[in-house]
């Protein structure tokens, strides 16, 4: 360290009460952030540094304290911290072009706290390389609104609007269309979508998305057709961040490193710049806020906005999949995964209503399952409950489109409203061709088809009648079966 210029550093960073330090910052002959080192750390943040990460740390716990600076100092920021793309585009925006940035950020996902961090350029002597930047920082435990009103301006309205615009809207899938819409043009970006993720179900949901100009895809399309273990790279390339932030090509290639898949998706596409942001619910990822093509001069000022609106976010989607899955829990078969009897019977009466306001033609069936009793006898429940689970797939592969409800315990009942006679009959014999073991799966099968749309309920009696008729013949043909 030249000892004239750390004298007036260390000197300056003294000064202030708030944990603190000057970072030096290297720029790269293309012009690109290199390394980032701690220059001089005033004792606030020696104290902080020390706690977090050296006395916490039963292998360093004999580190004299007074001599910890002389450990840090010198050292690259990622010493006991991961490296950070866009903490570094804030320190090198502070040391190289003299802005003053003040940022409000949710690293809790890394440190436990919000940070709120302030960063200022130092004018002093330095190699042509190197430039100087002050850091200041204080930690929150919650969101703190009163610091949170201290983001800029610009920021502060707009996140405010848009929450406001959360509370306005009664409906969810509005509410985000148009928080999204607001995001794509506050950003400047190409394009914008909310989404969120199920890992469990290995499914994805694109709540909303806006685009600057019509394509001939939507992101809906896009992403439906993207492979999930593509989203799984997304939470991999965030172990570490906060959130992704790709301003230019050197980001790019950064990225690259970490998830080529990712990037290799984003560049056939014609992705340049990106921004993603997860939406972090009691320690899981379970959605995410994401940008593309957006305008790389105001990097700072929309990675502040975006953080701090998929904060408010976070609570209205953690709702909505909440609800989501009680609707899912109160309308669906939890074992076969087909809709229930509960929600057969409230969707029975609200189509009956509608066939008399206006009649169309519409099909039925009961598929009972032939000797189901003899396998929970003779086999265990266990097995019971396998052969449910595969009829009800076998089910969902032949009437796909239809409404496929389990009626009672061994019963199945479809409604389709969308075949011709001759198309649901193909089904039918699709069924009985492929449900056809005597010892294992084999439904006992009763149909009605009305071609003027008349009553739902005595069409269902009908093939009810005619399901018990096959279910007798079944059973005169294997007397073995019934028991």
């Amino acid at each position: 360290m030249e000892s004239g210029v750390y004298t007036q550093l260390k000197t300056m960073v003294n000064s202030f009460t708030l944990p603190g330090a000057v970072f030096s910052v290297e720029k790269n002959t293309d012009g690109s952030c290199g390394d980032v080192r701690f220059f001089a750390i005033n004792e606030a943040f020696k104290r902080g540094y020390y706690d977090m990460f050296i006395e916490t740390n039963d292998n360093s716990v004999n580190i004299d304290y007074d001599n910890v600076h002389t450990l840090i100092e010198g050292q690259l920021y990622t010493v006991n911290l991961p490296k950070e793309p866009n903490f570094e585009e804030i320190c090198f925006r502070a040391a190289w072009k003299g802005e003053h940035i003040h940022t409000y950020v949710d690293t809790r996902k890394l440190y436990g706290y919000w940070t709120e961090d302030i960063l200022l350029p130092v004018e002093c002597s330095h190699p042509n390389n190197i430039a100087y930047c002050l850091f200041l920082y204080t930690l929150n435990k919650d969101l703190d609104a009163g610091k949170y009103a201290a983001v800029s301006p610009d920021v502060s309205s707009f996140v405010l609007k848009t929450c406001l615009e959360l509370r306005d809207e009664t409906e969810f899938y509005s509410s985000m269309n148009k928080v999204t819409n607001d995001l794509r043009e506050y950003t400047d970006s190409f394009a914008a979508c909310i989404l969120t993720i199920d890992k469990e179900q290995k499914s994805r949901e694109i709540i909303s998305e806006s685009m600057r100009e019509k394509r001939d895809y939507t992101i809906k399309e896009l992403f439906s057709s993207t492979p999930f273990k593509m989203f799984l790279t997304w939470e991999a390339a965030l172990s570490e961040t906060n959130s992704i932030i790709v301003k230019d090509d050197h980001d790019m290639a950064a990225l690259e490193k970490k998830a080529p898949d990712w990037v290799k998706h984003m560049r056939e596409n014609d992705v340049h710049t990106l921004a993603l942001v997860p939406f972090i619910h009691q320690g899981e990822i379970i959605g995410y806020l994401y940008l593309t093509d957006f305008n790389s001069d105001n990097v700072v000022k929309i990675k502040e906005a975006i953080e701090l609106v998929s904060f408010f976010l976070t609570a209205e989607i953690a709702n909505h999949i909440f609800m989501e899955k009680l609707e899912y829990l109160s309308n669906v078969d939890i074992l076969t995964g087909v809709l229930n009897r509960n929600c057969m019977n409230i969707n029975v009466d609200e189509l009956s209503l509608k066939l008399k306001l206006n009649p169309q033609p519409f099909s039925v069936a009961f598929c009972d399952l032939n000797g189901l009793k003899n396998i929970n006898d003779e086999q265990g429940h266990g097995s019971g409950d396998k052969l449910l689970k595969e009829a009800a797939i076998l089910l969902k592969e032949v009437f796909v489109g239809d409404q496929i409800y389990r009626a009672g315990g061994d019963e199945f009942t479809i409604i389709s409203l969308h075949s011709t006679q001759e198309e649901f009959e193909a089904k039918i014999n699709l069924l009985r061709e492929k449900a056809c073991d005597p010892d294992w799966l084999y439904f006992a099968i009763g149909t009605y088809y009305d071609a003027k749309g008349g009553s739902l309920r005595k069409a269902m009696h009908y093939a009810d009648e005619r399901m018990y008729r096959d279910k007798k013949e079944f059973y005169d043909k294997f007397p073995d079966r019934k028991r």
